[in-house]
C-alpha cells in the first residue's frame, strides 16, 4: 500500500506530513515508557523483520497480491508508540534506498501504514484481551483479529485522504469499494503472519511481548475464608544468565530469519501488483503518478544496479535492506532508551559542578 508521488496533491501531502511528524514526536516520548534493556534491541529487530516480510508479496485474487503492513505486529510485540516508530523507519528506508513509496507522499504512507494500523490494532487488541480468558492463546486470537481489521482500516484511511486530495477525478465510492474489498483479503494474510509471529515469540519469551504483559493472574490464597494475594516469590538469581542467553538467541534467530526471507525467499514472492497498485490501475488513479526522486538509486526496485542475475540482485538488495533497517532502527531505539535512562536517573547521580566555597 505504498502511495507513490503524484497520487495526492501537495497541500494534502503537507498536511499528512505534519500529522506524521506530530505522531512521531509523541511516539518518541511514549516509547521511553515501553522500551527497557530487554525490549530495546527487539524493537530494531522488529523493524528489520517487517522490512523483510514486506518483500514477500502473496497472491490474494486474480492478478493481485498483498504484503504485510506491519503495524499490527509491531504494536503487539513492542507497544503502540514503538510500533509507530518501527514502521516509520521501514517506510523511510524503503523510500530513500529502494524508491518504494513516494518521498513527497512519506507523510501519507506513515499516516496510513504506521499510525492508522497501529492505533486500530492496539485498540482492538486491548479490548479483546480484556474480554477473552487470560491465556496465551487469547493473545494469539486477539492478534489475529486486530491485524485483520487493521488492513481495511488503512484502506479506508487512504480512501479518505484521496477524497480530500486526490489528483484525478475518480468516483470515491468506486475507490472505497475496490480498496476495502481487496484489502479485506490482504488482511487475512496480515492476520496469519501476525498471529504466527506473536505466537512464536510468546512460546519462547512471553516477557518480551508487550501485549502479553500482565497476562498471568496473581496467585490467591484463602485466609480465614477470604481470598488474598499470595506473597510475591523472590526472583531466582540464577535465572538472569539463562534469560540473557535466551534473549540473544531470540535476537540472532530473528535476524537470521529476516536475512533468509529477504535474501532468498523473496525471489519466490508474487510479482502481481499489490492491492493499491491494482486499484490505482483499474480506476485510473495512476495516471498522475510521478517518477520517484530516488529512481536512480543503486537499489531502486529492490535490485542491485549492474548485477544482471535477478536472483542475486534481489537477494543482495534484500540483505542490504535488512542490515540498513536493523542498524537505523536499533540506533533510534538505543537513543530513546538512553533518553529514558537520563530522564529517570536520580538527581544525586548528576555530574557535580565546581565552584568556590566560603
Amino acid at each position: 500500500m505504498h502511495v507513490p508521488d503524484g497520487f495526492i496533491n501537495a497541500p494534502t501531502s503537507a498536511a499528512t506530513g505534519l500529522v506524521a511528524a506530530g505522531a512521531i514526536a509523541v511516539s518518541l516520548r511514549g516509547a521511553r515508557r515501553e522500551l527497557d534493556e530487554r525490549t530495546a534491541p527487539l524493537a530494531g529487530l522488529v523493524a528489520a523483520f517487517i522490512f523483510a516480510v514486506q518483500m514477500l508479496n502473496f497472491p490474494v485474487a486474480a492478478g493481485t497480491s498483498g504484503h504485510l503492513l506491519g503495524g499490527a505486529l509491531a504494536a503487539i510485540l513492542v507497544g503502540p508508540y514503538t510500533g509507530v516508530l518501527c514502521v516509520s523507519v521501514v517506510l523511510l528506508m524503503q523510500g530513500i534506498l529502494f524508491a518504494d513509496g513516494g518521498l513527497t507522499a512519506l507523510g501519507v504512507n506513515i499516516t496510513d501504514m504506521a499510525i492508522v494500523t497501529t492505533v486500530v490494532t492496539y485498540a482492538v487488541f486491548r479490548v479483546l484481551v480484556r474480554v477473552l480468558p487470560r491465556a496465551r492463546r487469547s493473545v494469539t486470537i486477539a492478534s489475529f483479529t486486530a491485524a485483520l481489521l487493521s488492513v481495511p482500516a488503512a484502506a479506508c484511511a487512504f480512501t479518505l485522504i484521496y477524497a480530500v486530495g486526490g489528483t484525478t477525478d475518480v468516483s470515491i465510492g468506486k475507490v472505497a469499494t475496490a480498496m476495502i474489498g481487496v484489502h479485506v483479503l490482504i488482511g487475512l494474510g496480515e492476520a496469519a503472519i501476525t498471529a504466527l509471529t506473536v505466537g512464536a515469540v510468546i512460546a519462547v519469551r512471553p516477557d518480551l511481548v508487550h501485549g502479553a504483559r500482565g497476562l498471568t493472574r496473581r496467585l490467591k490464597l484463602r485466609v480465614n475464608g477470604e481470598l488474598v494475594d499470595a506473597p510475591a516469590a523472590a526472583p531466582a538469581p540464577a535465572a538472569a544468565p539463562v534469560a540473557a542467553r535466551s534473549h540473544r538467541g531470540l535476537w540472532i534467530t530473528g535476524l537470521v530469519t529476516s536475512l533468509v526471507l529477504a535474501g532468498f525467499v523473496s525471489f519466490y514472492a508474487s510479482s502481481s501488483p499489490d492491492g493499491l497498485e491494482k486499484v490505482a490501475h483499474d480506476q485510473g488513479i495512476d495516471k498522475t503518478e510521478k517518477q520517484h526522486a530516488a529512481s536512480d538509486s543503486p537499489l531502486a526496485g529492490y535490485g542491485v544496479k549492474d548485477i544482471a542475475d535477478a536472483r542475486l540482485s534481489g537477494g543482495l538488495a534484500g540483505v542490504i535492506g535488512v542490515g540498513a533497517t536493523v542498524a537505523a532502527g536499533s540506533g533510534v531505539f538505543w537513543a530513546v532508551r538512553r533518553r529514558r535512562t537520563a530522564d529517570t536517573a536520580p538527581a544525586g547521580t548528576a555530574a557535580p559542578t565546581t565552584g568556590t566555597g566560603v
